[in-house]
């Protein structure tokens, strides 16, 4: 058994990301006014443990939150699923800021099943000095499921920020990881106007076999600084002149190619967006196969950040359906 982690331990390892992108740490540290690292409200923690009770249901039996980052109690609202909790994440401010430090730790027992999701969108706000990152790490069991579906990213003109998520899934469970990337504000003539901003999705085996290795970076604001793998607003040979990214991982046993075929069929099956369903002439949307057949993902582009968000919760109902015989719930967010 692992030996419990101080609190103490616990929040120095939050405060300490890690490897941060070069790009994301190239601007100035520090600027006067600006609270430091560590600072009270800075360094976010959210630990989550997943157990199956008596009666066969997933319960919340243990957390530990830190400020900003807080969840509630959690919801079963899935009447197909009523054994399954869904879990909100919030935050106690109105966005991330500079030298913000979140650090999220999710455990899923033997045979437990969680959705976690987010209140509302995630804000990353203009950082004239230093920068933000977020670091989710995802532990699953035994034929555990978990479903990580979190609201659009929406980062601000002049924010830097780095978004790291690593999971361990073992080959009898199922993880079901999305993200939605939007090009920011756009209505303000922000788009894709960001400094610098890398999202990376690890996915593992236990013994340490990788599955899944995706990067996202964008770079430069306005086009400037723009390199290989790399985009600014300005360079469409990337987002194909889009406004949002959405894409979904989804690990699970069986046929990989069923999977994908499934999840494949979703899109262009809807009549429009307000009913959570999006036509093919709204976004772009390719279906693959991961390594090893171990599953199948997702990306999509898309003219607005509803259609991409619309698409890809079609796909992962259509992908959930197919796994688990349930489509995905009614999140209640409205």
């Amino acid at each position: 058994m692992t030996a419990p982690v101080s609190r103490a331990d616990r929040l120095a390892r939050a405060a300490d990301p890690g490897h941060v992108s070069a790009v994301v740490a190239a601007g100035p540290a520090h600027s006067a006014g600006s609270l430091p690292v560590g600072s009270p409200g800075k360094v976010g923690v959210l630990d989550l443990d997943y157990r199956v009770d008596a009666d066969g249901r997933t319960v919340l039996a243990d957390r530990y939150q830190k400020s900003p980052l807080q969840v509630m109690r959690p919801l079963y609202v899935d009447p197909l699923l009523p054994h399954v909790p869904v879990t909100y994440l919030m935050s106690t401010g109105g966005g991330v800021v500079g030298g913000d430090r979140l650090d999220i730790d999710v455990r899923m027992a033997d045979r437990s099943h969680s959705v976690i999701t987010t209140q509302a969108a995630t804000r990353i706000h203009r950082m004239d000095a230093g920068f933000a990152t977020q670091n989710v790490t995802l532990t699953l069991g035994a034929g555990a499921v978990c479903e990580w579906v979190p609201d659009p990213l929406i980062p601000y003109a002049g924010s830097r920020f780095q978004q790291r998520l690593r999971a361990t899934v073992p080959e009898d469970a199922v993880l079901v990881v999305s993200d939605v990337l939007t090009a920011g504000r756009v209505a303000r003539g922000e788009r894709w106007a960001v400094d610098a901003l890398v999202s990376q999705v690890e996915i593992t085996r236990p013994d340490g076999t990788p599955m899944v290795v995706d990067t996202t970076r964008i770079v430069g604001g306005r086009g400037a600084g723009v390199g290989a793998g790399q985009t600014g607003p300005d360079d469409d040979m990337v987002t194909g002149g889009s406004d949002a990214i959405g894409t979904l991982f989804v690990l699970a046993p069986g046929l990989a190619a069923d999977l994908a075929a499934a999840m494949r069929a979703a899109i262009g099956s809807g009549v429009g967006v307000s009913r959570g369903e999006v036509s093919r002439g709204e976004v772009s949307c390719g279906v693959s196969t991961l390594p090893e057949g171990c599953g199948a993902w997702s990306r999509v582009v898309g003219g607005s950040p509803e259609a991409v968000e619309a698409a890809v919760r079609a796909v992962w109902s259509a992908a959930r359906e197919h796994v688990l015989g349930a489509p995905a719930p009614d999140l209640r967010k409205g």
